[in-house]
C-alpha cells in the first residue's frame, strides 16, 4: 500500500507562521525505494510535507523512518524514486551544501566534545561564511533556551542530557535554516527533561517558523508536536493523516493495533 499525502499545518492566530504555504511542499517523497542488501528498507514511499508543518514518522524499529528521514539531506541515497526540497530534486544539489541548509538533530545530539558549546552551534555560519559566527551561536543558544553568556564557554560533558540536546537544537538551526530534521531527537531524556525541551521546542517553533519531520517511537510526542502522523511498517507508510484521522478512521490493521497500544500504555500509566 502506498500513500500519497498532503495536509494543513496547525497554525496559530496569534503567532501567524512566518511562511506562508506555497505550491511547491518543502519535502516531498515519490515512488522512493531502498534496500540494505536483501532487507527492504523503503518500498514506494510518497509522502509531502508542506511549507511550516510538521510530519512524525512513528513505528516499529526496523520500519524505515530514518532511512527515510536521512534520504532528505542525502545521507540515504535510495534505489530509485525521486526525493525534493522546495521542488528540486535532491540528487541534482551538491549533497554537502544541501545539508548546511537543513537543520540535523541526532538522537544523541552529535556536539563534537573537544569545541565549547558556542563553538558546537556556530559551525554550520563558519563553514558558510557567515560575517560573525558567535553572533550567531549566541542568537541560537538564546531562542534555545541557553544563555549563551553562562553556557557558550562550556563543553558538552559539562551540560545536562537537556542542555545538550538544546545546544544541538540551537545548532541546527543557527544558520536559519527553515528545515530541520530530527532523528529521535527527545528519546534519551529523563522525563522532566524531555517534557521541558518538548514545550522548548514547541514554542520555539512557534515563535520562529520552521518545517520539520521527526523520527519518534512515541506517538504521544507524535501527537504533541506534529501536523500529520505517518505510520511506518516494514519500509511502506501504512497511514498518514492527523492524530484525529488516524483515531477516527485508521486505514490498516496494523494503523489500529498501534494506537490501540499507545492507549493502553498511557492508561497503565495515569491507573499506576
Amino acid at each position: 500500500m502506498t500513500v500519497q499525502t498532503k495536509f494543513s499545518p496547525v497554525t496559530d492566530s496569534a503567532t501567524p507562521d512566518p511562511h506562508a504555504l506555497s505550491a511547491l511542499p518543502d519535502l516531498s517523497v515519490s515512488d522512493v525505494s531502498h534496500r540494505y542488501g536483501a532487507v527492504t528498507a523503503l518500498s514506494a514511499v510518497s509522502l509531502a510535507v508542506p511549507a511550516g508543518s510538521l510530519l512524525a514518522l512513528v513505528g516499529e524499529s526496523g520500519s524505515g523512518k530514518t532511512s527515510l528521514l536521512r534520504c532528505f539531506n542525502r545521507m540515504v541515497e535510495p534505489d530509485s524514486g525521486v526525493v525534493a526540497v522546495g521542488g528540486t530534486d535532491v540528487s541534482t544539489l551538491d549533497a554537502v551544501a544541501l545539508r548546511r541548509r537543513i537543520g540535523y538533530v541526532p538522537q544523541n545530539g552529535g556536539l563534537l566534545p573537544h569545541w565549547t558549546v558556542l563553538r558546537n552551534v556556530g559551525v554550520v555560519p563558519r563553514l558558510i561564511g557567515d560575517i560573525d559566527p558567535d553572533a550567531a551561536a549566541r542568537i541560537a543558544l538564546d531562542r534555545c533556551g541557553l544563555s549563551a553568556e553562562k553556557f557558550g564557554g562550556r563543553f558538552p560533558r559539562e551540560l545536562s542530557g537537556g542542555q545538550r540536546q538544546r545546544a544541538a537544537l540551537a545548532r541546527a538551526l543557527a544558520a536559519s535554516q527553515r528545515i530541520l530534521l530530527l532523528d529521535e531527537s527527545f528519546s534519551a531524556l529523563d522525563a522532566i527533561s524531555r517534557h521541558e525541551l518538548l514545550e522548548a521546542f514547541a514554542a520555539l517553533r512557534s515563535s520562529v517558523g520552521f518545517t520539520a519531520v521527526l523520527v519518534t517511537h512515541d506517538i504521544g510526542e507524535a501527537a504533541r508536536l506534529a501536523d500529520a502522523i505517518a505510520v511506518m511498517r516494514a519500509g511502506r507508510v501504512e497511514q498518514c493523516a492527523p492524530l484525529a484521522t488516524l483515531l477516527g478512521a485508521p486505514a490498516t490493521p496494523y494503523v489500529t493495533e498501534l494506537l490501540e497500544r499507545a492507549q493502553a500504555s498511557a492508561r497503565t500509566l495515569v491507573q499506576s
